[in-house]
C-alpha cells in the first residue's frame, strides 16, 4: 500500500471531510543516465562554490532566500513555510460542483487518489455516490508541494479521483495558432469519417507502453557490443494524392479490425 503524502478534509458547505491523498502516477522503466567528465568518463562531484568567502559547500550548507531588492534577501526556514496562511494547506476546499464535460481536458495535469479517514468514510461515500448520481464533479482548492493547485474531484470506482489543473492564466491562448483555411471535397470528407470508423475500437490502456524507452536501451546495448546504430527514416508527408492515401489506409485498417475491438 503506498503511503499518503498529504491528510486533511474534503471541505464543501459547512460539511468536512477527513481524508488521505496519495500519488495517483509512477515513473516506471525510465532508461537514466549519469553525468561524465567528457576527458577520461568519470562522474564528477557536484560542489557550490562561494564567491565572497571563496570557499566551496554543500547543499546542507544552504538556505532559501528571495530577492527584495538587488543582493538583498530575506531567508525563509521550513518553519516559515509551515507559516504561509493559507486554509487550503489542510483543506481540499470545494468551491462548486459542475458537469464533468464542461471542463476542457487541457487543463488537467496530475492525478492523486482520495480515501477517507475512519470517521469520514459514510460522508466519503455519500458525496462520491451524489457526484455519481448527479454527473458532476467538485471544482475547488488545495494546497501541498508548496502551491496552491487548482483541483477537480471526480468519482471513480469506490474512491474519488484529485485532478490537478492548470489556472487559466497558464494556458496558452488557442488564438495564436492560425492554420491556412483549405476546402474539403464531400468524397475526401465521407472516405475520412469511414476510415476514422474502420479504426474505431475501445480504448485499452493496458495496450500502450513508452516504446521509445525500449528503443534506447537498444541503442545502449548496440553501443556496448559496437554494433552501428541505424536511426529509423522519418515519414513523407505527401498529400498529393489524398484520396489515394486515404483509399489504401481505410484497406489496411478493414485487414487488421481484431485489433482495435
Amino acid at each position: 500500500m503506498p503511503r499518503a503524502f498529504w491528510k486533511g478534509v474534503i471541505s464543501f458547505g459547512l460539511v468536512a471531510i477527513p481524508v488521505r491523498m496519495y500519488t495517483g502516477t509512477q515513473s516506471e522503466g525510465t532508461v537514466s543516465f549519469h553525468l561524465l567528465h567528457k576527458k577520461c568518463l568519470t562522474r564528477p562531484r557536484q560542489v557550490l562554490h562561494c564567491e565572497t568567502d571563496d570557499e566551496y559547500f554543500s547543499i546542507k550548507e544552504t538556505v532559501r532566500g528571495f530577492e527584495v531588492s538587488k543582493d538583498q534577501y530575506v531567508v525563509l526556514n521550513e518553519a516559515d513555510f509551515e507559516k504561509v496562511p493559507i486554509k487550503t494547506a489542510h483543506s481540499i476546499d470545494i468551491v462548486t460542483f459542475v458537469e464533468d464535460s464542461s471542463i476542457d481536458p487541457a487543463y488537467y495535469y496530475g492525478i492523486h487518489y482520495l480515501e477517507p479517514e475512519a470517521l469520514g468514510a459514510k460522508p466519503f461515500q455519500l458525496l462520491r455516490e451524489a457526484l455519481v448520481k448527479t454527473g458532476r464533479v467538485g471544482v475547488g482548492k488545495v494546497t501541498f508541494q508548496r502551491r496552491e493547485h487548482l483541483a477537480c474531484l471526480r468519482p471513480v470506482e469506490d474512491i474519488i479521483e484529485l485532478h490537478t489543473m492548470h489556472y487559466d492564466t497558464e494556458l496558452l491562448p488557442r488564438k495564436d495558432i492560425n492554420p491556412r483555411k483549405t476546402k474539403v471535397s464531400a468524397p475526401e470528407l465521407e472516405m475520412a469519417v469511414n476510415l476514422v470508423k474502420a479504426m474505431s475500437g475501445k480504448f485499452k490502456p493496458e495496450d500502450y507502453r513508452d516504446e521509445y524507452q525500449t528503443a534506447l536501451k537498444q541503442v545502449v546495448d548496440a553501443k556496448v557490443k559496437g554494433e552501428k546504430i541505424v536511426a529509423p527514416a522519418a515519414p513523407k508527408a505527401e498529400t498529393a494524392d489524398l484520396m489515394a492515401a486515404l483509399r489504401a489506409s481505410l484497406a489496411a485498417a478493414r485487414k487488421e479490425p481484431a485489433l482495435r475491438s
